[in-house]
This record gives C-alpha cells, structure tokens and sequence, in this order.
C-alpha cells in the first residue's frame, strides 16, 4: 500500500547513514550497493585508518561489534581485516548482487569506485573517528586519497560524487577547514558537544546536528536555519522526526531507511521513482 507523501515544499536530501543499514551490515558493500538501489541521494561514511595506511570503512575504533575480529582496527593491516567475517552478526544473507563475502569490507577507494559507477550524482559524507592514533594524520591521509583520485575541495565534486568531510572532533574540523571549502567541511553535533564545536558553526554553512539536539535546542536550530545554515540531521528514522524535520525546513537528513524516507516523501514505495531528485546536485 502506498504512503500519503509528507507534506515539503522541497524534500531534503537522503543521505543512507553507514549505507541503508536497517537493511544489511551497517558500512559493508551490501549497504552501499543497496543505498544506491534505494534511491538515496547520498551516502554517509565513517573512516580509520589501518596499520598499513589504508582507509578502511569502519565505526568503532574495535574490532568485535560488526565482526569476528578483537582489538584495536589500528594494530591490524588491510590483509588482516579482509579475512574476518563483517556479516554474521546481523543474521541477514547478503544476495550475490551486493557482493561476495571477503569483498564486504571496503576501502574508502572501493567505495569512491562504486559511486562513480552509479550513472547518476551521488553524495559521500565521509567522517572521520577520533581519538584516533594518527590524530589529524587521519584527516591528511583522507585528503592526499581524495585529491589522488581528483576531488577539487572547493566545488566538493569528484566526478559525479560531491563529497563532504565531517566529524565531532571541533580540532579535525578546524584542521580540515584550512585546506577545504567550508561548504564541504560538517561539524556534527551531538548533546555532549561543546563550546569549541559550537564555534566552528561560524566557519561555514553545513552544520550536522542529531535529532536529539535538533529537539532539545529547537530556538538555536531554528536561528542558524535563519542565518542561512545547510542542516544534515541524523539518525531521522521515524515518521515523527521526518515530521520534525520537515517542519524545520531541514535541507539533508542522514537516515538507515532510504527507501521508506523515500516513500515517506514522495508517498511511492518503488525506488525508481527517486530518480528525478536522486539527480538533484548534492
């Protein structure tokens, strides 16, 4: 049964949080291959770095979460963390079609070559963890990758990919503003940030606030839409906080449901139907 669309005047963008991980291992190749089959917009991404100098797609600075493996993902080499086993632990089979099992991690790389081969503009959040080992000898190596591979940091764009660099570390941020347009460059938000975080809105436009604090600082979220921010809320999942969002006149929701945000917004379960906005610039 279709849905009755929510109404928008202009339906934010989706952004799959970790690929559309409601649906298959968050950050594996199955999540991506299935964001783009859902239509999202976009696609968001957290990155480490490996001992060997690979930037891996990864969550936790540990292994055990999302894989067989223990210990610190830093201590271990890109060989060492294809041989463990990313899928199990959700207990979902992943079809053919969105990999074979020592291909699920992927590489920062890998993911790039799969959204080029999209046929249409696809947007890549790529954030960066911290405490990490390297300190911003992460947000360096993630800059040699993308300017290797031809990203141009003022426009975003890579190809037809636009990618933006994020992280809730306020020191990251400044670093990665110094060499980056800051239309590209989030700070995220959440409810323990803090002052330093806070000064870095002034810097540039894209601000990524969670929904929690979107709710809990409602006057403030509503001043920088005023001032002109671009918001990228996360984790919007359900009706009410679509709902919420909408209200705001949010411009990019990340989210683990694509293809039901999409649904949501347009009131069409099918994802050919995102197309058309799938090919809006991102």
């Amino acid at each position: 049964m279709a849905h009755a669309p929510l109404p928008s005047s202009a339906p934010p963008l989706l952004y799959a949080h970790r690929g559309s991980s409601a649906s298959y291992p968050e950050l594996t190749r199955a999540v991506f291959v299935e964001a783009l089959a859902d239509g999202a917009d976009g696609v968001e991404c957290d990155v480490h770095l490996t001992r060997d100098g690979y930037l891996v797609l990864h969550h936790d600075d540990q292994l055990g979460r999302t894989s067989d493996g223990s210990g610190a993902l830093a201590e271990h080499t890109l060989e060492q963390l294809r041989a463990l086993d990313y899928t199990s632990w959700k207990g979902v089979g992943i079809p053919a079609t969105h990999g074979l099992a020592h291909e699920q991690l992927m590489s920062l790389d890998e993911l790039l070559d799969l959204l080029l081969a999209a046929g249409r503009p696809v947007g890549l959040a790529v954030e960066t963890k911290h405490p990490s080992p390297r300190g911003q000898g992460l947000e360096e190596a993630l800059l040699v990758l993308l300017e290797r591979r031809g990203w141009d940091p003022d426009s975003g764009w890579l190809g037809s990919v636009r990618v933006s660099i994020m992280s809730f570390n306020a020191d990251a941020v400044r670093h990665l503003l110094e060499r980056v347009a800051p239309q590209n460059v989030c700070q995220l938000l959440d409810e323990d940030s803090g002052a330093q975080a806070r000064e870095n809105l002034v810097a540039g436009p894209l601000v990524g606030p969670g929904i929690a604090f979107v709710r809990s600082h409602l006057s403030e979220v509503e001043q920088w839409l005023r001032d002109g921010a671009v918001l990228r809320v996360w984790t919007v999942d359900t009706v009410e906080d679509t709902r919420a969002c909408l209200g705001l006149g949010v411009q990019q929701i990340t989210t683990n449901v694509p293809r039901t945000m999409r649904a949501r917004l347009t009131g069409d379960q099918s994802p050919n139907s995102s197309t058309s906005s799938s090919a809006r610039p991102v």
